[in-house]
C-alpha cells in the first residue's frame, strides 16, 4: 500500500498542464510553460505524449492547444458511474420546473466549489453557469452553504483579509462578518446572496448531507434579481430546502442536529 502513497513527478507534471486549461481553453506552449513552470524541453514532451493518447489536441495552423475528446469520453464514464449525479439531476430539473430558474450542485475542491450538475433555467434570460466551472467558497449562496460546513482548516484557510476579494460591492471580505454569517447558515441550514458574485443576481442554496451526517454538496438555484420578488425568494428559499432534504435522503443521509456541539 506504501506504494499508492509515492507519486511520479511526470505524470504530476502532465496532470499540471491539463489542470492549466481551467484558466481557459485555449493556450499555447508559452502559456503552458508559464502557468505551470515546466522548462519547454519538457512541456514539448509532455504535451506531445497528451496529444497522441488523445487528452490534448494541437491546432498546427495557430499553434494552440485544447482538451482533446478522451476527457470528454471519461467524464461521460465519471457521470454514469456517479451516484450523486445521477440521483442529483432529477431533483434539480424538478427545481427548474417549479422556479424556472437555473438549478446546480457544488462540491469543494480545494478552496474553491466546482459546479458538478447544472440544469439550465427555462426563462429567455437566464444566469447560467458550466459544468466544471469553478468558483469561490465565500461568495454566493452555494459556496457560502459548503464553506459553514467545510472541515476548520478549510474556513481558517479561506476567512483571512487577504484571501476575500471583493467581486462585486456586495461580496462580504470582512472575516468576522462573514464568520458571523456562517454561523447562521449552519444553525438555518440555508443561504442566500443578493449580488456577491454578480451584480442583479440572486441565489439561494442549502446542503445535502451523507450518511456520515456530514455534508457532501450544496444544491440551489440562480436567476436575476427583478424576476425574484421578495415573496417568491421566500417560496423558493423553502423549495430549495426541501429538494435539498429529498436529495439527502436518497444518497441514504440524515441531517446532523448537533453539528454545533461537535465542533465546539
Amino acid at each position: 500500500m506504501k506504494e499508492m502513497h509515492r507519486h511520479v513527478e511526470a505524470v504530476l507534471k502532465a496532470l499540471d498542464i491539463l489542470d492549466a486549461f481551467q484558466s481557459q481553453p485555449v493556450l499555447t506552449l508559452k502559456e503552458i510553460i508559464h502557468l505551470t513552470k515546466i522548462n519547454r524541453s519538457r512541456a514539448m514532451r509532455l504535451t506531445g505524449t497528451l496529444e497522441s493518447r488523445g487528452y490534448l489536441l494541437y491546432d498546427i495552423e495557430k499553434r494552440r492547444f485544447r482538451l482533446g475528446p478522451r476527457l470528454l469520453t471519461l467524464g461521460k464514464v465519471f457521470e454514469d458511474h456517479n451516484m450523486l449525479i445521477s440521483i442529483s439531476r432529477p431533483i434539480l430539473r424538478d427545481l427548474v420546473k417549479m422556479t424556472g430558474e437555473m438549478a446546480s450542485l457544488y462540491v469543494v475542491d480545494g478552496l474553491d466549489r466546482v459546479a458538478l450538475v447544472r440544469e439550465k433555467g427555462s426563462h429567455e434570460i437566464s444566469y447560467t453557469v458550466s459544468e466544471g466551472q469553478r468558483m469561490e467558497l465565500y461568495a454566493g449562496a452555494a459556496g457560502k452553504v459548503l464553506l459553514a460546513f467545510a472541515f476548520p482548516e478549510i474556513q481558517k484557510k479561506v476567512l483571512r483579509k487577504n484571501f476575500l476579494r471583493k467581486l462585486t460591492p456586495n461580496t462580504i471580505s470582512d472575516p468576522k462578518r462573514l464568520a458571523r454569517e456562517l454561523e447562521a447558515i449552519r444553525r438555518e441550514k440555508y443561504a442566500v446572496s443578493e449580488g456577491e458574485r454578480a451584480l442583479d443576481v440572486w441565489s439561494v442554496a442549502a446542503p445535502v448531507f451523507n450518511h456520515e451526517t456530514k455534508v457532501c454538496c450544496a444544491i440551489g438555484i440562480t436567476g436575476p434579481i427583478y424576476r425574484i420578488s421578495k415573496p417568491r425568494q421566500s417560496e423558493y428559499s423553502r423549495l430549495v430546502i426541501a429538494k435539498a432534504g429529498e436529495l439527502t435522503r436518497r444518497l441514504g443521509g440524515h441531517e446532523c442536529h448537533h453539528l454545533e456541539e461537535e465542533k465546539s
